[in-house]
């Protein structure tokens, strides 16, 4: 009995690691000290790593809200340059079809990038490997086709004879035949030792997907406005699969790998039949959007459907085919999914990530087979406001919705839907105790007291085109951010103390402020900053520094912290926690608000600063 329970234990601590390490792989294989500060504190609350860190060890960071129970569904997130238009996988290798033109090929299991391959010269939009690997597929918007090796990253044969983006590939399994589907409204078979065009079949719509059987090297199908039908290699039509409502179709097919069953997304409808006789047995409905891409798992037992950025997974092992799991966590459109092994996912979305997915239970999830989908906790955060002296944090969200979460315990105290229709240049600060929330609209920037419901006060003047807003840190001012300046109001009097002109042009500017400092951020650009606290505005020398007693500067974006000085790496937000959508630290708190509407507040008050 204590040998099993051994190695129940061992077990458990390799499921643990194996998980930690994917999850944090990035910024473990960056700083290999990252593993103590960004992915020990972040192990689950149920793991074997979090009971023994948190009760053995000194732990340094402290995760006060935010902190997982269980380790998600999603192992590894890859973050791309660019939007996937195509994904495909074969025996731990994953080729990735970019709109930058390039190919990229990414471990199977860690993720990581082990090649690149260049030669088209628009988006790809479709891929597919040959049956023994070796070779790959690649469709392009650039009207063009081509066969690479996929050991030297060499391309082999480039085939020309579309007039328009060619939107899906696929190489028979005898690796003698490729079929391609264009926009031209044709289907072309190149045969692949003489490298020549064998035939074209002319429709009377773009064709979005074209599959050759996993097992007959004579049939494929092609997808084309809803319709589904089978040709031989000949160009003979053989006979209609299936012929949908939805001419606006994704026109997306997959077969399973026995070639017994084939699945085709038809708007909300996902239909399986059987690929010889074409009867249909079920229809799977999804409810967020038209379906857009579909697979089946090596063992036939699972059904993928991607629509918009939810994942729904069927087990069609029974005599009716039940919802299992959806898969929430991409922030865009989902382009493409496929199976790598009976129970793991790996999807690709114009979020510009790859994600990795485990799918452990085959049991139908009590919560989802109650709601087809699984929604998410709250609508996504659009800003987080940190004020560790009243022990505080505000969160705002899309829907208007501000909440504040006591510091210490990461409870909410509070929560309130805000006073304008279009929230998104606002601010909230508490203000002689009382939460004071600002924001601007027709021109004006009004204040209003939370508690009492009751607006204080509407500044007028020459503010147009505002990008954001903020009240500065020693709360006597409003910072406006503008086109052209950055201008700061008297909050008591409601008049200009001071205005600077700014040279900064782009999108997805934004203020950050502390104390009577306020500095402007832009991608494109460098932070400048300015102190307003006399009597005209003094450009600041320091990139930014959210702590104004600070002998020692630091640079926060929205992944990690950096010494300014050493460009050393402090901290890196990593796995699951890697994309927030705005942070802010104040040396010893760091909060962090995300897409899917959860906030994570974290403690440093055990880290030394070094």
């Amino acid at each position: 009995m204590l040998m099993l329970i051994q190695a129940g234990i061992s077990c458990k601590w390799a499921n643990d690691g194996h998980r930690l390490l994917l999850e944090y792989f990035d910024a473990i294989c960056s700083s290999p000290s990252q593993i103590y500060h960004s992915a020990l504190p972040f192990s689950p609350s149920s793991s074997q790593f979090h009971k023994y860190y948190t009760t053995e060890l000194t732990q340094e960071v402290r995760v006060v809200k935010g902190l997982p129970a269980e380790w998600g569904m999603c192992s590894r997130t890859v973050i791309l340059d660019d939007r996937p238009y195509a994904l495909v996988y074969w025996k731990n290798t994953v080729a990735v079809g970019l709109g930058s033109r390039d190919i990229i090929l990414l471990d199977g299991i860690t993720g990581s990038q082990a090649a690149v391959l260049s030669g088209h010269t628009n988006w790809v939009k479709s891929l597919a490997f040959s049956s023994d690997g070796t070779s790959l597929v690649s469709g392009s918007c650039d009207k063009t086709i081509k066969l690479w090796d996929v050991q030297t990253g060499g391309v082999v044969k480039t085939f020309h004879g579309h007039t328009d983006a060619v939107l899906s590939v696929s190489i028979s399994v005898d690796c003698t035949m490729i079929t391609s589907g264009s926009s031209d409204k044709t289907i072309h078979l190149w045969d692949v030792q003489t490298r020549g065009c064998h035939c074209i079949i002319e429709l009377q719509d773009p064709v979005g997907c074209v599959s050759f059987s996993p097992t007959n090297t004579q049939h494929f199908v092609s997808a084309s406005a809803g319709k589904i039908q089978q040709w031989d290699i000949k160009g003979h039509w053989i006979k209609p699969m299936y012929e949908g409502l939805h001419t606006t179709s994704s026109d997306h097919v997959a077969f399973s790998t026995d070639n017994i069953w084939l699945i085709s997304c038809q708007g909300a409808d996902v239909v399986i039949q059987n690929s010889d006789s074409g009867a249909i047995v079920a229809k799977l409905h999804v409810d967020s959007g038209n379906a857009t891409c579909c697979c089946f798992s090596p063992d036939g037992n699972l059904i993928a459907v991607a629509a918009g950025d939810t994942i729904y997974i069927w087990n069609v092992t029974s005599p009716g085919p039940h919802l299992i799991k959806t898969l929430v966590g991409h922030t865009n459109h989902i382009s493409s999914l496929v199976f790598s092994s009976p129970s793991s996912l790996i999807s690709s979305s114009y979020d510009k990530s790859v994600k990795f997915w485990q799918i452990s239970a085959l049991s139908a999830d009590s919560d989802v087979t109650k709601s087809k989908s699984t929604p998410l906790p709250s609508p996504p955060i659009k800003s987080i406001t940190l004020w560790a002296k009243d022990g505080i944090v505000i969160s705002s969200d899309w829907d208007g919705v501000m909440r504040i979460w006591d510091i210490s315990t990461g409870f909410r105290r509070a929560s309130f839907q805000v006073p304008t229709e279009d929230p998104h240049q606002s601010d909230i600060r508490l203000i002689d105790s009382r939460l004071i929330f600002v924001w601007q609209a027709n021109r004006k920037i009004h204040i209003w007291d939370v508690e009492k419901k009751k607006l204080l006060q509407t500044i007028t003047g020459s503010i147009r085109n505002v990008e954001d807003i903020r009240i500065s840190g020693d709360r006597s001012k409003i910072f406006c951010l503008s086109w052209s300046s950055v201008q700061a109001w008297s909050i008591q009097t409601g008049e200009v103390v001071g205005e600077v002109g700014l040279e900064i042009c782009g999108h997805q500017r934004y203020l950050v402020v502390d104390g009577s400092r306020v500095w402007v951020h832009s991608p494109s650009w460098k932070p400048l900053g300015w102190d307003f606290g006399g009597s005209s505005p003094v450009q600041l020398s320091c990139i930014l520094s959210l702590h104004h007693d600070s002998t020692k500067l630091w640079n926060v974006d929205l992944s990690r912290i950096e010494d300014t000085v050493t460009g050393k790496v402090f901290f890196q937000l990593a796995g699951r926690f890697a994309n927030p959508v705005d942070v802010q630290w104040d040396e010893q708190y760091l909060v962090a608000g995300y897409e899917s509407g959860e906030v994570l507040i974290l403690d440093f008050n055990h880290m030394p600063l070094q």
